[in-house]
């Protein structure tokens, strides 16, 4: 497997936080490292991620935050960290629940491997026979009404943008996570709005690929509140007025756009 490194974001994730089958995963996969962001916990979160970063100190790394900054700042600064080094091909970012098992990850990095166009391979909840995708019937039914607003706001058919499962080319990361993101819940979303301003609809269905995936588990718990939700409709219209009919890398900036887009001709390019 190429080397991949992939961030873990955790806010008071001490008593959730599967301890054994990570440490059992960097220990016999080749190439794969892990770097935990403590978003500034405070139920000794830091000290479980310490103690597992002393059992495989070459293959996991810890930064911490002081204060609480939210799950897209928690990836983004683990993103920039990971991605100032030349040590990783591949990054991405993973739910520290693992409701996405590890063993995901072979069919993402595999994607990514086997299509030159795709910088960025996202796993995608899609119950199909073969799979065993476990997830609440009420999550399923938001889920889908969320991807039809997000697909609305991309112009772009995405059937699980939300999908904590998404690895990228290391050059296309660096440049994605650049600047901080407007919203705290839906940077998934602005993720993909950053490639299409940029690379148009053409560009990014050849540089995204979503991946379906062989398991999921809703583990609960999960740290998005109503209240949160509440905020999705003015967070999907942030997105949009910023993005649509901006690049979000200007023609001044365009050295660093053919590496976002290394694997397309730069005819390809805005």
């Amino acid at each position: 497997m190429s080397a991949v490194c992939l961030v873990i974001p955790c806010f008071n994730e001490r008593n959730r936080l599967p301890q054994r089958e990570i440490l059992d995963a960097v220990q016999r996969r080749a190439g794969l490292s892990i770097c935990f962001v403590d978003d500034g916990s405070t139920d000794g979160t830091m000290e479980v991620l310490t103690a597992l970063q002393a059992k495989a100190p070459a293959r996991i790394d810890v930064i911490r935050l002081d204060t609480n900054s939210g799950k897209a700042e928690a990836v983004r600064q683990g993103i920039l960290h990971i991605t100032r080094s030349n040590d990783f091909d591949i990054v991405g970012y993973w739910d520290a629940d693992l409701a996405t098992p590890l063993d995901d990850l072979d069919d993402l990095v595999s994607t990514l491997a086997g299509n030159p166009d795709c910088v960025l391979a996202m796993g995608a909840r899609v119950r199909r026979l073969g799979s065993s995708i476990d997830r609440y019937w009420w999550r399923h039914m938001t889920g889908r009404a969320f991807a039809t607003f997000a697909s609305l706001i991309l112009r772009l058919q995405v059937y699980d943008s939300q999908c904590g499962a998404k690895i990228f080319h290391r050059d296309a990361a660096a440049i994605l996570f650049r600047d901080p993101f407007l919203t705290q819940w839906l940077f998934d979303v602005e993720i993909l709005a950053r490639m299409r301003a940029r690379l148009g609809v053409t560009g990014v269905l050849q540089a995204v690929i979503e991946v379906p995936l062989r398991r999921w588990v809703d583990v609960g718990k999960s740290k998005l509140r109503f209240k949160h939700m509440l905020g999705v409709p003015v967070d999907l219209l942030k997105i949009h007025l910023r993005y649509n009919g901006r690049p979000f890398v200007s023609r001044a900036e365009a050295e660093p756009a053919a590496r976002l887009a290394k694997h397309l001709p730069e005819a390809r390019l805005r």
